[in-house]
């Protein structure tokens, strides 16, 4: 079957990437991509800083010149337009308002430079949308950070875009601020339905908002899909890590038990769903989340059918709803363990001899020829 140009009646506000890429010189930021993002969908191009994200949205806006591919949006083939040609709109992160115009104008911008005389309807819809109406008249320095940035997104949908392009709109935010943020940036995305493509580093950020995510790692797509199968299913090691925390232990493919791979790690047997492991044979890595493992004393039994591996506890870090635990295993490695403060065991301290459990079903297997440690703060560093 053919790959045809979409029509725009049937794709409205898509944004499609075929074969796009940017090199500077000798440096690849974007390696050749393909990636389409569907109309009204919340999406977010995710990943550390240098990986390509932010220059793949400003190929969008038409801010950077694809060196290769081409942008089409609604079917439209933008590549070659400027940026105010294009049916978008961006909101940065330093929310450039008009400091000496106030809310109301500040959203009417778009409207009077475009030759709109009758305005007032639109910019208060549009303020009583962000809840910015009774800040009217206030100029942008009387305004909180959060407020600010609603103007700034407020601004820019009243121009009624196909898409609008958020560029680490939160990143100015302290963190409960931000938390607060990113609900309303969601609300106002349900509310307008339009295309929203995000760009963050931050893994909560994009986790609360985005329908879909794209992880993004030295140019290319690492993987791409809803934020609870990236996290339950990563694809890579980097994806594993980079996205929330993984353990990952070292282990050899030993045998198979009905839809389970039987595996050794240092003498402990183990076992990984068939449907859920990227190789079957030889070295591979077992992951699984620190929440998805119980923490036990020694003396405890561990229940039929489950991973276990014995250790000692090295550490403890009490961090409110949790006990976040590094236990040293006898596999040698630490493994870290998240456990609920409900009903604690006094005896899990540092020194104590515990035994660790879960579910073979929350465990994840890798092919070992990836680096252990892809998308950590260390690694990356």
């Amino acid at each position: 079957m053919t790959d045809q140009a979409p029509d725009t009646a049937s794709t409205g506000g898509d944004v499609r990437l075929t074969g796009i890429s940017k090199t500077y010189g000798t440096a690849t930021a974007v390696q050749p991509l393909d990636l389409t993002v569907p109309q009204g969908s919340f999406f977010a191009l995710l990943g550390a800083s240098g990986c390509g994200k932010t220059t793949t949205l400003r190929m969008i806006a038409g801010l950077e010149e694809p060196t290769t591919g081409t942008v089409l949006i609604g079917g439209q083939d933008v590549t070659a337009l400027p940026p105010y040609k294009r049916p978008v709109n961006t909101v940065f992160q330093s929310y450039a308002l008009f400091p000496h115009l106030d809310i109301f104008e500040n959203v009417a911008f778009g409207l009077r430079r475009r030759g709109k005389k009758d305005v007032k309807k639109q910019v208060e819809d549009m303020l009583e949308l962000v809840e910015l109406g009774p800040l009217a008249r206030r100029k942008p320095h009387q305004l909180s950070g959060g407020q600010q940035q609603r103007v700034a997104v407020a601004r820019a949908l009243i121009n009624t875009p196909q898409v609008l392009l958020l560029d680490e709109p939160l990143g100015a935010l302290d963190l409960k601020l931000r938390r607060q943020m990113q609900l309303e940036l969601k609300r106002i995305q349900t509310e307008v339905g339009i295309t929203f493509v995000h760009v963050t580093h931050d893994q909560e950020e994009a986790m609360t908002m985005a329908d879909t995510i794209a992880v993004m790692n030295a140019g290319r797509i690492e993987q791409l899909g809803a934020p609870a199968d990236l996290y339950e299913n990563p694809a890579t090691t980097f994806v594993a890590n980079f996205l929330g925390q993984s353990n990952l232990i070292p282990a050899e493919v030993t045998g198979t038990s009905g839809d389970d791979l039987q595996l050794s790690a240092g003498g402990t047997r183990l076992a990984v769903p068939k449907a859920r492991c990227a190789a079957d044979a030889g070295k591979v890595y077992l992951g699984v989340r620190p929440e998805k493992i119980t923490i036990a004393h020694a003396s405890a039994d561990a229940p039929e059918g489950r991973n276990r591996i014995d250790g000692t506890v090295v550490d403890s870090s009490f961090i409110g709803v949790s006990t976040q635990y590094v236990v040293r295993t006898t596999t040698g490695q630490d493994l870290t363990v998240f456990e609920q403060n409900m009903e604690r065991d006094s005896r899990i301290v540092p020194g104590a001899p515990v035994m660790l459990h879960w579910n073979p079903a929350h465990s994840f297997g890798m092919d070992a020829a990836q680096a252990i440690d892809a998308g950590t703060a260390e690694e990356d560093a």
